[in-house]
């Protein structure tokens, strides 16, 4: 999970959420199914996509964020086993989407597949941080330690910089193409919320007033956030 550039998460509306009950850990079950194959699928991806870096200083850098994406996996797995949860049973309502999201996204060079992956793991990042106040004490404690570690969107960004110096043709292209994908993963994240029902375990008092508030503020906030990380490589988003 990478932590997202100046983020400014937004106040979750509605009642506060109650950490019992089945429809609660089936929200949690969701959460970490969808956070586990996100891992892995960014993992896969960037293991193999290192192959096609410019320098071997570039292969040994994505090869070590793909570990740091591998640890987090490993992590969240090891939370489903610890609630009684098969990770393989959590993740697989979420293979199709994600699957369907990389293959909309495929980039079409190293430069593209840099941004691809500064864009979507803080996006990811953003919306994982933006319901983890909402948590139970544990499970926001687990978040907080994933994101203590060391940060891949730091290093992204100072790379795409360099790449941006060193050919500013790259500007027009990776700014047309951090919108799109912005676009799709922000379509991808709604669908899940709504097809899922993945906030109603967080508003159970709340009703679909509640939910609908949420994802219509977080859908917002995402974007803000998108804007401003592009706006440190001097693109438009």
């Amino acid at each position: 999970m990478t932590n997202g550039h100046h983020s400014d998460h937004p106040a979750a509306p509605g009642a506060a959420p109650q950490h019992t009950g089945e429809t609660y850990q089936r929200f949690l079950t969701d959460l970490f199914g969808a956070i586990a194959y996100g891992e892995l699928s960014a993992f896969e991806r960037m293991s193999s996509d290192a192959r096609f870096s410019p320098t071997l200083h570039d292969r040994a850098t994505l090869g070590r964020l793909a570990v740091h994406e591998y640890a987090h996996f490993e992590l969240i797995c090891a939370r489903l086993s610890a609630m009684g949860t098969d990770p393989e049973e959590a993740m697989r309502p979420f293979q199709p989407s994600v699957d369907a999201f990389h293959d909309r996204t495929r980039p079409a060079d190293w430069y593209e597949s840099l941004m691809k992956f500064y864009v979507t793991d803080a996006i990811s990042d953003d919306f994982y941080s933006a319901v983890a106040s909402r948590l139970d004490a544990e499970t926001n404690s687990l978040f907080q330690g994933l994101k203590a570690t060391e940060q891949p969107g730091e290093i992204l960004l100072g790379r795409l910089r360099e790449a941006l110096a060193d050919d500013p043709r790259l500007a027009s292209r990776l700014a047309l193409w951090g919108r799109r994908l912005v676009g799709e993963a922000l379509t991808q994240a709604q669908r899940v919320l709504i097809e899922r029902a993945f906030l109603g375990g967080l508003f159970d008092d709340g009703g679909q007033d509640a939910v609908d508030a949420e994802i219509k503020s977080l859908t917002a906030q995402l974007t803000r956030n998108h804007s401003k990380r592009m706006s440190l490589l001097g693109l438009t988003a």
